[in-house]
């Protein structure tokens, strides 16, 4: 069994058993095998080795092999007439020892001794194997001596991950983990980053050993210049007195940072005292990667244009600022669009358009107060947070408009000036602080642009418009997905027929429900205004129309037999949508439901708003047999005036009027009048809002054709409605008695 030496390394002596169990077979007169490196130290032995004598046998061959570079060994004889065998192991190329392999062998009788070349023949396919591996093993730990240094190089200048605590967009962490890094690793007075057109500067000292606090105000200029006109490190270990720097008693290894396409955006710049070692051109090349390194950092997180930080790097920032205890407590977020930009690419050009971009955000940089960050978050808006009060920050932000106002683009007798709107709101403390934040101040920015543009308008929950459309923009993303994720409902309501006409088919109409994230169920008061505001009302009217007419189509019997009829919305912006009303005829056609039994509902605005196209598609929807309505008639500023050209078959009376109909005798009369003029225009009538058995009662007697409201039925989910549509229409209430109502004065 063999016993390797004390403290013998692991690495290309291991194992070496198996060759001298190979040596014993070769040679049986062996007794002892012993591996020795080209200094003459043991690396390997077997049991049987004769130590003292054995080490200074090696320790003179080694001597004899330094000086005979032809011969593969020598022949020993130790005490006793030992034979002892020294083979030289060398490397092919270099002819350098390698390893000398001693054999110990029994002795002859009458102590005999074979020559050593009959031995090392005897041995030599043994021994080769031997060479191979241990060139080969020498080699690779060499290889990977020096990847391991490399690492430990880069890891230590690089060190940029999550265990630092840096993030992606987390810039000023990187960079700072990277110049410390350097400092230390490289035994640095100084690392600095450099990038003057994205106006960043990032430096760090040693703390043993620090340079002059003038350092780099001195060299920066020349260090720049430098980098824009050289691709690769340059090494200033002698600084003469004439050269540009002057005789500075440090040494300078510089190198520029170049942007994605290659175009030098900066420096990074490394300073060693002058009784320091010289830079290397290892160290060199661990400052070229480390470059690369900062340029993508740099690139990555701020605006190519602008030179600010970009949305990922803001929110980055923004959001380290929030964890700190209370930090949140004193901020204030700004949201910054750019007016009409669109006007000064489309009449000046695209890159008169950015430089205006680039002057405003010098504009909202210069005077930033200390703790403030800004950014670049899309194409023509800028986001800011800045220490202080809502107050405070609405005069900084007003500021940049009235100096953003004073910025003209002119070509030839055309000019345009630059205008801002700015909204301001406060900063909520916690992980969605920012968020929220921002849906508030770009919401009151959106006010500002409603209230003339080129000013500044802050957040507060008294003002009702600012606050709706604030609701808007939150509930958005969640209508949105929605829509996607299918978690709408359609509910019906029962509009009841008050006997005024006889045989007067039942009415239902379709309401639309969203279903929250909670599984909550969403009334339209609550979305509807932000899909009208985000033009959303196109994709949820196709929605609408597709699921009720597959609904209503599955039970197309029962609907026919009891002669019902289900009323559907749709909105003034699908009118605009040139494909829609071709889309909803071939739907209504291919429903295989009877015509008759749908009315398709408008508003009275969206109307008048789309007269034109509102004309053509109620024509069609008439020509197919459905109904067309008017929806919260009454609201309208010259409805009577197309009343007659409008081929409309029902009117929906606002229920702002049939509410108050009990107490406000105008409400009553135009109640009264309007149901007069349906009737002399073959239209019927819809109260709305008919919410007690007296209202009822009431619009009954004046001459309404159907009442509607939670008075006759709530809402409930369709298809409960078509699950049992008999005993659906069944438990509606019975209408009121008919009673006589003279004609109010003038309307006969």
């Amino acid at each position: 069994m063999a016993t390797p030496a004390e403290n013998l390394p692991s690495g290309s002596w291991a194992s070496l058993e198996p060759y001298a169990q190979l040596v014993r077979s070769l040679l049986p007169r062996a007794s002892g095998v012993a591996v020795f490196d080209a200094a003459a130290k043991l690396r390997w032995s077997s049991d049987a080795a004769t130590w003292p004598e054995l080490v200074q046998a090696v320790e003179h061959s080694v001597h004899d092999a330094a000086g005979d570079g032809s011969n593969a060994g020598q022949l020993r004889v130790l005490d006793g007439g030992v034979p002892l065998y020294l083979c030289w192991l060398r490397d092919d190329d270099s002819r350098q020892l390698v390893a000398v392999v001693a054999i110990q062998c029994r002795a002859g009788s009458e102590g005999e001794q074979r020559p050593f070349s009959f031995t090392h023949a005897l041995v030599r396919p043994a021994l080769e194997c031997l060479r191979r591996e241990l060139v080969s093993r020498h080699s690779i730990d060499l290889l990977t001596e020096s990847l391991g240094a490399r690492d430990r190089d880069l890891e230590l200048v690089l060190a940029v991950s999550t265990r630092d605590g840096v993030r992606p967009g987390d810039d000023a962490s990187a960079l700072r983990v990277i110049l410390e890094n350097t400092v230390t690793h490289l035994g640095c007075a100084l690392a600095a980053v450099l990038v003057p057109e994205k106006g960043l500067v990032f430096f760090r000292m040693s703390r043993d050993n620090p340079a002059d606090g003038r350092l780099l105000a001195q060299t920066h200029r020349h260090l720049l210049s430098l980098a824009q006109v050289r691709r690769d490190p340059l090494i200033m270990n002698r600084l003469a007195q004439n050269s540009a720097f002057g005789a500075l008693p440090y040494k300078i290894l510089s190198c520029p940072l170049r942007g994605a396409a290659g175009r030098p955006i900066g420096v990074i710049a490394l300073f060693r005292h002058e009784a320091a070692a010289d830079f290397t051109d290892r160290e060199s090349r661990l400052v070229d990667v480390l470059s690369r390194k900062a340029s993508m950092i740099v690139e990555s997180s701020y605006d190519t244009m602008t030179g600010l930080l970009n949305r990922q790097a803001f929110e980055q920032r923004v959001g380290d600022l929030l964890a700190q205890k209370n930090a949140a407590k004193d901020c204030v977020v700004l949201y910054v669009d750019v007016d009409q930009l669109h006007l000064v690419n489309e009449n000046f050009g695209m890159h008169v358009g950015d430089l205006m971009l680039s002057m405003l955000a010098d504009v909202m940089r210069r005077g930033l107060p200390p703790g403030a960050v800004l950014a670049r978050i899309s194409g023509d808006r800028f986001a800011a947070v800045m220490p202080g009060s809502l107050e405070a920050a609405l005069e900084h932000a007003t500021g940049w408009c009235e100096r953003a106002a004073q910025l003209t683009a002119v070509q030839g007798d055309e000019r345009s000036r630059a205008s801002l709107s700015i909204g301001v709101a406060e900063l909520a403390p916690g992980p969605d602080g920012l968020t929220h934040g921002l849906a508030a101040a770009e919401t009151a920015c959106k006010a500002a642009k409603d209230r003339g543009r080129n000013r500044a308008e802050a957040y507060l929950a008294a003002d009702e418009s600012v606050v709706r459309r604030f609701t808007d923009i939150t509930i958005a993303a969640t209508l949105r997905a929605a829509v996607a994720e299918d978690r709408l409902r359609l509910d019906a309501q029962f509009i009841q027929p008050l006997g005024g006409v006889p045989d007067q088919p039942p009415h239902f109409e379709l309401l639309l429900r969203m279903i929250d994230d909670d599984g909550e169920t969403v009334g339209p008061d609550r979305f509807l205004s932000a899909a009208n505001r985000y033009q959303l009302m196109p994709t949820i009217d196709r929605w609408v129309i597709d699921h009720a007419l597959a609904q209503l189509g599955a039970h197309a019997e029962a609907i026919a037999a009891t002669r019902v009829v289900f009323a559907i919305n749709f909105s003034g912006q699908s009118l605009n949508d040139g494909e829609f009303a071709d889309e909803l005829v071939a739907r209504i056609e291919a429903s295989g439901l009877p015509p008759q039994s749908l009315c398709f509902e408008l508003t009275e605005s969206a109307t008048i708003a789309n007269l034109a196209r509102a004309e053509v598609l109620m024509r069609r929807l008439r020509k197919l047999g459905c109904g067309v309505a008017l929806d919260d008639f009454g609201t309208g500023l010259s409805s009577l005036a197309y009343l007659r050209q409008l081929p409309v078959s029902m009117l929906k009376i606002d229920g702002s009027f049939v509410r108050d109909i009990l107490r406000d005798s105008r409400s009553e009369s135009l109640v009264q009048a309007v149901a007069q003029l349906a009737r002399s225009m073959q239209m019927v009538t819809v109260a709305e809002y008919v919410e007690t058995d007296s209202i009822r009662e009431r619009i009954a007697a004046l001459g309404v054709d159907y009442g509607q409201g939670f008075s006759i039925g709530r809402p409930v989910p369709l298809t409960g409605v078509l699950a049992d549509l008999p005993a659906a229409l069944g438990q509606a209430p019975p209408p009121p008695r008919q009673a006589v109502i003279d004609p109010a004065p003038g309307l006969h």
